[in-house]
């Protein structure tokens, strides 16, 4: 990738707007640490501090150890010359960028030693850190989050492919409450095969994407597929794409498939909005093929209220077939208690389950001023497991493939190749016809 690249992206972001241009520092394999960090006698290691200006790692080239960046300002760090540059870290962190400011991060990959052999950290870690841009950094074989955010106000991820990593492969977080985290914009990010952090005993791990303790949060038009099959417990477990202690959250143009749990625990699912959440809304996603249900409504025991959250125009294809929940949508609220759980509108969705339930609920019923209408609900020898309670549902049509009866309502007559999607890139969803119907205003709209 050449030079010209990241000066553009600089320009961009508002950097370096006035005076002299930046000052670039210069890192290959071949350098020496006693150079002047110039194109021509680069630096060959990490060793000196860099605040502002641009930082850039010959491409091709395999740099060890950990890039830390504290206090910088104005600084674009990335590869030049040809191809990506490699910044193999071991059983450390890849990078870490600390109270920083106006920072962007380009067209770089971070390898670390394995989440089973010796790396204990993050790949990317974004902490306490304001105007941040990160683009089509690529990060595998960390033991914790593939790319961590964490306290930071006005960040943008856009391309960002964080595999075979053991918590999650991105992690967005803030301390307690919901302000912590804000403005964050997750665009055209893949979190696949992220399996589970070996070490985490108590709680889910092997996420895609997951986000809390924050507020105003974008993800769209990103992938999680694969993740989870390797959780070291059972007991709750990890979720594609989701949230939770979080507010005006909007996932949209996504697409989780194919997540997993370990065997016996629960969960495995494609999306979530999970205890705490408030004023949000999933919208135009497609799931499939997950073990735990294409989209989760939760509220666990201790979370802060549920309320006045939207799951719309979205798909559901066969999810749901192994963990607790046995169906396309699942709601489940463990506090028990109609004043944590309430506001919720579930509409124009399309739910399709060869096998099991369209809807299920837990053993609780108490949730007040939910409403599910015009949506499209197939299932396979049932439609609603569980206590609907005083839930409203209005405008929906419910079919059942293996059983005929009253109230089964109307065929929604989808295309013969409904139940086999293969879609894994949400640039197709404008043109995704699996779900597509006679029936006038019911159903997903991509």
């Amino acid at each position: 990738m050449r030079r010209g690249i990241y000066v553009g992206i600089a320009a961009l972001m508002g950097l370096f707007a006035c005076g002299r241009g930046p000052q670039a520092h210069y890192i290959a394999a071949s350098g020496d640490d006693g150079a002047d960090g110039s194109l021509s006698h680069p630096w060959r290691s990490f060793s000196h501090r860099v605040v502002s200006g641009e930082l850039l790692l010959r491409g091709g080239d395999t740099l060890r150890g950990t890039l830390r960046l504290d206090s910088c300002h104005d600084l674009t760090v990335g590869s030049y010359g040809d191809g990506f540059a490699v910044i193999a870290a071991g059983d450390s962190a890849g990078i870490v960028v600390y109270a920083g400011s106006r920072v962007a991060l380009s067209d770089l990959r971070l390898v670390g030693s394995g989440r089973k052999t010796g790396n204990v950290h993050e790949g990317l870690s974004i902490v306490d850190c304001r105007e941040v841009v990160v683009r089509d950094v690529d990060v595998s074989g960390f033991q914790k989050a593939g790319m961590m955010i964490y306290g930071c106000f006005g960040l943008v991820a856009h391309g960002v492919r964080s595999h075979g990593n053991g918590a999650s492969g991105i992690g967005v977080e803030g301390p307690p409450g919901k302000k912590g985290c804000v403005d964050i914009r997750l665009i055209d990010c893949h979190a696949d095969d992220n399996p589970g952090d070996p070490t985490n005993l108590t709680n889910h791990s092997g996420n895609g994407i997951v986000a809390g303790h924050c507020t105003r949060l974008l993800i769209d038009s990103c992938t999680a597929t694969g993740n989870g099959w390797d959780m070291p417990r059972i007991g709750n477990g990890p979720v594609g794409i989701w949230c939770y202690e979080a507010d005006s959250v909007t996932i949209q143009h996504c697409i989780a498939y194919r997540n997993k749990t370990s065997p016996g625990a629960a969960d495995g699912g494609g999306f979530d909005l999970d205890g705490g959440t408030t004023h949000s809304v999933i919208q135009y996603c497609l799931s499939y093929g997950n073990q735990g249900s294409g989209y989760c409504i939760f509220q666990y025991w201790g979370a802060s209220p549920w309320h006045d959250n939207v799951i719309r125009y979205n798909v559901t294809e066969n999810d749901g077939t192994v963990s607790d929940s046995r169906a396309g949508i699942y709601v489940w609220n463990a506090s028990r208690d109609s004043l944590q759980f309430y506001n919720c509108q579930v509409c124009n969705n399309t739910v399709y389950s060869a096998r099991e339930a369209a809807v299920s609920y837990s053993e609780t019923a108490e949730r007040r001023g939910f409403v599910w209408s015009d949506n499209i609900f197939v299932g396979g020898d049932s439609l609603i497991r569980g206590l609907p309670g005083a839930d409203r549902f209005t405008g929906n049509d419910w079919w059942c493939l293996h059983r005929r009866g009253p109230g089964m309502n109307v065929d929604p007559g989808f295309p013969a190749y409904a139940g086999f999607t293969t879609l894994v890139s949400p640039a197709g969803l404008d043109t995704f016809s699996a779900y597509r119907t006679t029936l006038t205003g019911k159903g997903a709209k991509f």
